[in-house]
């Protein structure tokens, strides 16, 4: 992996309007080498748990607020942050 998941998805939401979301596949494929985004989907999905938990993103899908990272997701910027 060529940055951590954790980095990597916060680079993204912060070249993004405010209120636009990542998909977890995108952190994933740019940290993955060779193309082999799928093996990296389990470090990107504990990135995710952890900045959660930390408060600073929010998960969504199509729209509505998800309050825990379970089946498909985007990733968006929380609003303290």
């Amino acid at each position: 992996m060529t940055s951590s998941a954790y980095d990597t998805t916060l680079r993204l939401l912060s070249s993004r309007a405010p209120d636009a979301t990542v998909c977890p596949s995108e952190v994933a494929r740019a940290i993955a080498l060779d193309g082999a985004w799928r093996e990296a989907m389990p470090l990107v999905h504990a990135a995710v748990d952890r900045l959660v938990q930390e408060g600073r993103v929010r998960l969504s899908w199509k729209g509505k607020p998800l309050s825990t990272r379970a089946g498909p997701y985007r990733i968006g910027r929380a609003s303290r942050f």
